[in-house]
Order: C-alpha cells, then sequence, then structure tokens
C-alpha cells in the first residue's frame, strides 16, 4: 500500500488542488454550472445541426452536390456529440463527488480532469453553434456527361459493349465509329456517352460535339467551350483566342472528346484540344460515314457500324408499328415482313417506314406498299441509293401535297441547322404551302401542326433545349434527292447552304431553279443578272463576308415571294431594282448594316411580311399604309425607328397587320398603342427606349400576346402592371368577380433590360411567369431582381402567381453595382446553368462564383 502511495504523482494532486481554488482554472467549482451550459448550448447546437440538415436534403433533392465545409461542419458535431454522451454518463458520479460547497472534491483528480473536459467541450460546442449559419449548403456542378435521349434500340447492345470495352483499353486513345448514313451511329455514340454518365467514371469531363459535313471549327470550339464554361466572355474570342482557352481548361483534365458526323479530318490542334496519351488517359471517340477518315484521325482501332440482321430488323420494325395492327390481320404481318425486309437493316429507314405504316389499318393500303416499294429501286444497286428510294415511300405517305412542300422546304437549311419553328411557318405562309390567316383561320397553328405531324413521322427531329426542328442529315438527302426530280437532274432546287462558295456558282440551271439557298456561305458579292422567271424562294442570310448585290441581279425574278437577306452585317445597301420584285411578300433585312430602304421597296405592294430588326433605319415612314397595304408582319424592334405619331397613323391604318414589334420613347404613345385593341394584339415585341417618365404602365390584358420586352436608357421611377380589363374596371366594388385567368404576361419569355435608372426592383417581373430569358445590364440603382416583401404581397394578392423564376433557363447580369439579391427562392431554382455574373460586386459570393468557370 505503502508502495502504491508513492507512485501517486504529487504534481498532479498539487495542480488539481490548486483547482480547487483558483479561478481561472477552476474546474471542480465550475464543473456544475457547466455542465448546465454544456447541456443547453448542446441542445441549440442539435437544433441547428437538424436545420442544416433538412436544407441540405432540400437541395440534394434538387441534384445541388452540399459543399465540402458543410460536410466537415457536420463531422465535427458527430465527434463534439459523442465526447458530450460520455460526459453525461459520468455526470452522476463526478458531481456526487463534490464538497466544500463545490469547491472540493472527495477525488480531485478525477474531478479535475473531469471538469476540463466538461470545458473544452463547452467551448467546442460554442465555436462550432457560432459557425452553424451557412448563407449557402449546396451547389451546383457541372455534371461529368450529359445523359442524351435515345429512342428505342435493337440490336445495339453487343456493339455498344465492344465499342465500350475497346475504350477502356489503356492501349485506345482514339476510336472511330463508321457505317454508311441512317445506321445507328449517332444513337451508339449516345449510349457511349450514357454509360459515362450511369457508371460515373473517372473521367473529369465528356463533351459532345456535332462536325457535320461543313467542318466549321468555330463552331466545334463553341460546342467545346459551351460545355467548359459557364460564363460567356470566350463567345467574343478570334479561333486561336478559343483554341487557347479549351487547350489551358483540357491541358488539367481526363477528358473524353465524343465528334459525331465526321466527314474528313478534324485539325484538333487546331481546335485546342490536347492529343489524347497514356499520360493525359484522354480519349476521342468520333463517328464517320467513311472509313477513310478512321485512317486521317489515326485512330487506335475502328469498327464498323453494320445493319441490322434480319431478325433485329424485324423487331425493330415490329416495335415502331405496333403489334395491334400487325395482329389484326395474318397477310397484313406477311406484308409487314416483306416491308421489313426492303430497308435493309437500316435502322433510320425501319423507323421512317413503320412509322408511316403504323396508321395503315386495311390490307389493300398493305399490298399498295409492297408494290410501291417493289417498283423502286430494283436496278440501282448502291446501298445509300436504294435507301433514298425506300426512305420515299414515308414522303409519299404524307397526307396532302402542302405538308409534302412543307417538308421539302427543310432541306433548304445546311445539314444540323436547327430552325425556329416560327421562321419555318412564316416562310411556309408567305410561300403559299398554308393558309395565310395567321390566327383568324389557324394559319399559325396549321403551321404547328405540320411540325409535330413531320416530328412524329420521324423525319423532323425535336430540338431538347429550344423550341426548333432539324433534320438527319440521310432524311435530308432524301429530301434534295426528291427535290431533284427523283435523281434526274432537273434541278428545280439550289442549296449550297453551309459549303465554302465564295461565288454565285456560273452552272446554275436559272431558268428551273424554283427555290435557292446560300445559307451560311462564304459569298462576298453577287455581280450577275440571272433570268429567273420560276425562282420563289431566295435564302442568302448569315454570310459574314457578304457586301454587295450588283445592280440587275433583281430585274427577272418576277416569281420570287421570299428573300431573307438577314444577319449580313457588312450589307449596307440593296439596288433599286428591288422595285422589280412585283410578287414579294417576305423580306427579312434584320441583323444587316444597311441603314436607308430603297425608294423601290414602296412598290412592293404584295409584301406581307418585313423584318427590319437590328438595323439602322431611321427615316420617315409617311405612306407606308399606302404603299405597302398588306403588311400582317412588321418588325421594327431595336432598329432606330420609333413610334412617333406619324408612325402610330401609319399602323392604325394597316388593316391586315397581325404581328408588329416596335420600338417606343414616349409614354403617351404607350398609351395610346395599349388602348388601341386592334394595335395593342398585334405587338409581339416591345422595347421602351429613352424613356424618362415617374412611371409606366403595362397593361397585361390590352398585350396579352407580348413575347419580348426590351427596356433601354430609360429613366422610370416605377412600372405598374395592369391586369384588369376595361369591364371589370367600370364595375363597382360589389360587382367584382373573382378572376378566373391568371393576371400576367402569359406568353412572356424575354426580357432585356439595360442602362434603366429610378428603380430598386422589378419585382413587376412576378407578372411574366413563363419567362425563359433575362438579362439585366448596366443599371446603378437595382438592388434585388425581386423583393421578397412585394413579391409575397403579390403572390398573396394573385393566388395564380407561383414562385420566381420557376420556368426561368438563361439569366445573364451584368454592370449592377447595387444588385445584393436575385430573388428569395433564386437557390433553390432547378435550372440555374445558364447563370452569367459579371460587376456585380454586392451580390453573395455563391452566386457570383457559380457563374464563373472554376479550372482547379
Amino acid at each position: 500500500m505503502a508502495d502504491l502511495f508513492l507512485l501517486i504523482p504529487w504534481s498532479k494532486i498539487f495542480t488539481a488542488a490548486c483547482g480547487c481554488f483558483l479561478s481561472d482554472r477552476n474546474y471542480i467549482h465550475l464543473m456544475e454550472a457547466n455542465l448546465d451550459a454544456l447541456q443547453k448550448t448542446m441542445e441549440e447546437l442539435k437544433n441547428g445541426r437538424d436545420d442544416l440538415l433538412a436544407r441540405v436534403s432540400i437541395e440534394e433533392d434538387k441534384g445541388l452536390q452540399r459543399l465540402a465545409q458543410v460536410n466537415g461542419w457536420l463531422s465535427r458535431v458527430q465527434i463534439v456529440e459523442s465526447e458530450f454522451k460520455d460526459l453525461l454518463e459520468a455526470m452522476s458520479i463526478e458531481t456526487g463527488r463534490l464538497c466544500l460547497f463545490g469547491y472540493c472534491s472527495e477525488d480531485c483528480i478525477s474531478s479535475y480532469n473531469y471538469g476540463e473536459k466538461v470545458m473544452k467541450n463547452l467551448e467546442e460546442v460554442k465555436e462550432l453553434l457560432s459557425k452553424k449559419d451557412f448563407e449557402v449548403v449546396a451547389q451546383k456542378i457541372i455534371p461529368k456527361a450529359e445523359k442524351k435521349h435515345i429512342q428505342t434500340t435493337v440490336g445495339l447492345d453487343t456493339m455498344v459493349e465492344m465499342a465500350w470495352e475497346s475504350l477502356m483499353n489503356d492501349e485506345i486513345r482514339t476510336l472511330g465509329l463508321y457505317g454508311m448514313g441512317g445506321v445507328g451511329k449517332t444513337t451508339l455514340l449516345a449510349c457511349i456517352n450514357n454509360k459515362f454518365v450511369e457508371l460515373d467514371s473517372e473521367f473529369d469531363v465528356v463533351i459532345w460535339v456535332v462536325v457535320s459535313k461543313d467542318l466549321q471549327y468555330e463552331s466545334i470550339q463553341d460546342q467545346i467551350l459551351g460545355r467548359l464554361r459557364l460564363d460567356n466572355e470566350w463567345k467574343q474570342g478570334t479561333e486561336k483566342e478559343k483554341a487557347s482557352y479549351i487547350a489551358n481548361i483540357l491541358k488539367r483534365k481526363k477528358f473524353v472528346l465524343l465528334l459525331d458526323d465526321l466527314w474528313s479530318e478534324v485539325d484538333l490542334n487546331r481546335i485546342g484540344v490536347p492529343p489524347p496519351t497514356r499520360e493525359n488517359g484522354s480519349k476521342i471517340v468520333f463517328t464517320t460515314r467513311s472509313k477513310e477518315v478512321c485512317k486521317h484521325m489515326k485512330a487506335d482501332k475502328q469498327i464498323q457500324v453494320d445493319c441490322l440482321s434480319p431478325g433485329e430488323a424485324w423487331e425493330l420494325f415490329r416495335i415502331t408499328v405496333g403489334d395491334t395492327i400487325l395482329s389484326s390481320h395474318q397477310d397484313i404481318l406477311a406484308f409487314a415482313r416483306i416491308i421489313a425486309a426492303k430497308c435493309h437493316g437500316l435502322p433510320l429507314a425501319l423507323n421512317v417506314i413503320g412509322k408511316a405504316m403504323a396508321c395503315k389499318e386495311t390490307i389493300q393500303e398493305w399490298r399498295y406498299a409492297v408494290t410501291v416499294l417493289n417498283s423502286r429501286g430494283q436496278e440501282f444497286p448502291g446501298m445509300e441509293e436504294r435507301i433514298l428510294r425506300v426512305l420515299n415511300f414515308s414522303y409519299d405517305s404524307l397526307k396532302n401535297g402542302e405538308i409534302k412542300l412543307c417538308f421539302l422546304y427543310c432541306s433548304l437549311f445546311p445539314e444540323d441547322f436547327e430552325i425556329q419553328k416560327e421562321e419555318l411557318i412564316e416562310y411556309w405562309i408567305c410561300e403559299g404551302f398554308i393558309n395565310p390567316n395567321r390566327y383568324e383561320d389557324g394559319g399559325t397553328n396549321q403551321g404547328y401542326d405540320i411540325i409535330g405531324l413531320l416530328v412524329r413521322a420521324h423525319l423532323l427531329i425535336e430540338c431538347e433545349l429550344t423550341d426548333n426542328v432539324k433534320m438527319h442529315d440521310v432524311i435530308r438527302e432524301m429530301a434534295l434527292w426528291i427535290n431533284s426530280d427523283f435523281g434526274n437532274q432537273q434541278e428545280t432546287i439550289c442549296v449550297k447552304s453551309g459549303a465554302h462558295v465564295r461565288l454565285i456558282p456560273s452552272d446554275i440551271n436559272w431558268e428551273t431553279v424554283r427555290q435557292m439557298s446560300f445559307f451560311g456561305t462564304r459569298i462576298e458579292k453577287i455581280s450577275c443578272s440571272p433570268l429567273c422567271p420560276n425562282l420563289s424562294t431566295l435564302l442568302l442570310q448569315d454570310n459574314f463576308e457578304f457586301v454587295n448585290i450588283s445592280v440587275g441581279f433583281f430585274l427577272f425574278m418576277p416569281k420570287l415571294v421570299v428573300l431573307d437577306l438577314s444577319t449580313n452585317r457588312r450589307l449596307i445597301e440593296l439596288p433599286e431594282e428591288i422595285s422589280n420584285l412585283g410578287s414579294l411578300q417576305y423580306l427579312n433585312l434584320s441583323y444587316t448594316g444597311i441603314k436607308s430602304l430603297p425608294v423601290g421597296l414602296k412598290k412592293l405592294r404584295k409584301l406581307i411580311y418585313l423584318n427590319l430588326e437590328f438595323t439602322g433605319v431611321r427615316e420617315s415612314v409617311v405612306g407606308l399604309a399606302a404603299t405597302l397595304p398588306n403588311l400582317q408582319v412588321l418588325k421594327l424592334m431595336y432598329s432606330f425607328l420609333c413610334v412617333d405619331d406619324i408612325l402610330m397613323e401609319e399602323l392604325q391604318h394597316l388593316e391586315h397587320l397581325k404581328i408588329l414589334t416596335a420600338n417606343v420613347k414616349d409614354v403617351t404613345i404607350l398609351g395610346r398603342i395599349q388602348g388601341d385593341d386592334r394595335l395593342a394584339s398585334s405587338i409581339r415585341g416591345l422595347c421602351l427606349t429613352d424613356m424618362s417618365a415617374p412611371y409606366v404602365i403595362l397593361s397585361t390584358i390590352a398585350l396579352g400576346g407580348l413575347q419580348q420586352l426590351g427596356i433601354m436608357r430609360c429613366n422610370i421611377s416605377e412600372i405598374r402592371i395592369d391586369w384588369e380589363s376595361k369591364e371589370r374596371r367600370e364595375l363597382s366594388p360589389m360587382e367584382i368577380l373573382p378572376s378566373t385567368s391568371s393576371p400576367g404576361f402569359k406568353q412572356l419569355s424575354v426580357v432585356y433590360i439595360t442602362k434603366l435608372e429610378g428603380q430598386r426592383d422589378l419585382s413587376w417581373l412576378l407578372y411574366a411567369q413563363n419567362l425563359k430569358t433575362l438579362h439585366v445590364g448596366s443599371s446603378s440603382q437595382i438592388e434585388e431582381i425581386i423583393n421578397k416583401k412585394k413579391g409575397v404581397n403579390m403572390t398573396r394578392k394573385h393566388r395564380d402567381i407561383g414562385v420566381p423564376f420557376g420556368n426561368l433557363k438563361s439569366l445573364l447580369l451584368n454592370k449592377l453595382p447595387e444588385l445584393t439579391e436575385i430573388c428569395w427562392n433564386y437557390r433553390r431554382l432547378p435550372n440555374r446553368r445558364n447563370l452569367y455574373v459579371e460587376d456585380c460586386p454586392k451580390l453573395p459570393e455563391d452566386i457570383a462564383n457559380f457563374s464563373r468557370h472554376k479550372d482547379e
């Protein structure tokens, strides 16, 4: 016992004894008080942790990823809570040892150690509690790969596994997939892309790029940068600058580059893509029709994508047509097998022909289809030519000639080009393919109906992220083949869109051609005077080098109804001979350098569509209604033409006007427009420019068709939204019935605001519930986009108004020095990827940083 006593550390006993009386380290005397404080503080910490976990759960349900610092804090709380539980278990024993009114203990060493642990635990809990309020708990991460929509596939599983196994081989850095058009190369590439999504692979990023026949290096660069960077700074760069941006990012990443539809070798160095090596671990996969391209791209392995076997082809055709029709009669089943065989195992043909036959319910229809298919292509041994003739059956199956013409018209656009639906419908109306009455008799609706029919027939493809459509390149080839009079080379169409053409070719048969497209070429000038007795459409837009149209070019085009010269910024004037285009109905001069209109324009009395948006035209329009009495569509937005008293009178006299986009400077003129029911109902785009007023009223009833709103260089203290009809306002309060419709701009999808002064918030945007694009810039007084108090009051008043920006897809905020918040729910919105913030110093860092690409 004496030996044991000698082993006691006297220094610790002395320290503990001192601790009983010294106030600065009086762990024993303060034990009970510290325990009470610890239990209360720990309860607060647990509540804070539970609240934080609830916030994190909500954000993670939206696909966001919790921040590392949040995870770290939660881990520390877990450790501290475990220590706290151990202290609680020993609490009754340790407090029972206290004596002398808590100043001493029966076991000073044990109580001292316990009291010290209590104090340290309390300090840690207080520290964690002080850091519990995270402004942001999760953020959106650019996914490694973006999943592609894939239609029903048959027979691709083995090919996908073969390609995937090859791609995962360390010896293979570049993989080429080749095969004929329509065989399913793009679908195979999409399956490979989706495997990267499903398997959460070790690669940093998977990039999908559509290349197409007309090799455009800047287009490839734009697609890559659009995937890699969330900002828009790169858009103004030169080709070399973009290559540098790409190289700087990809050299630090293990990437996969998927290139779809190569027609020739692509110079990766020119794009800025580092070559894939064993050291960087990156991979490149591409699709092409040509085995030669695989050699030129130095593919480590080439895989041929073949047509489906007879059994697989039948299975795909059966799924496409549907068992209900196939099982309705045994002869239909037999005819179906014959038709499926005619598709030669090509998935595109099986899908397209299958859709055409899905509505054929009688034996006679199926028998006729077999007869038609048997009569075509037997003397053409080439697979491509035979397939074009088979696909032509789907064209023949369209309901009527007008729909066929609408379909063939789509081939005038460049390969893989996304065609705006409304623009396409305008062409069709002016060409006379569909009803010219846009609204009374449903001309616009008819156009959308035809587009839907062509999409369902697999003749057009609905674009995923936009309200656009495009053509599969094989379907486009078929349309061009049909347009060339079924391959007999009697030229009725001339399509050079997307080609590297600098001059109008000399071999065009001007006398027979009906439609001509030089969309997106390299044409610099036109210096000919052709005789074109049958030409009805001439598309010359998007030629950046185009500067001049010679005198005489428009002299002999008596049947021309569609002329599109838009997006030729270097084109500054038109020849006076445009007056010879007596049949012209559609003229698009938007985004050109034209500042004055030729006098001859006033002779185009059949014109029904005139687009002058984003031009420098500013001249007087006196006599517009008299000289162009049939105008149905007039687009002036963002031009130098503003509605004044003179133009207002002209617009009121345009009896057939259905669509108007306009600029307004005077608040009185704005009121007059909204007071004129016929004129107001035609407004689709409105720009308030250089307007100074204490307040502006916008009526959701009068401007019910408003789709785009711009506010530029204005000083407006308040924008008021009038959502009540005239009839409702005229009723007494006792007579007013609840509104049956949502009080907002139902069609307003785009808002651009720049240099707006006088407003601290834009809470009136809550009335634009379907807003998809919002750009706000260069406004020094705006503090919030949506003010929470105003927003809550507004939603209480109008139950139909939901959360702000629920449909927003693109948000750009630029040079807003006082902006502190977007809206109270912004961090919970699902579509935050297309956010770009620049020069908004007071905006919370999590939002500002989200818009900038992080290279680390």
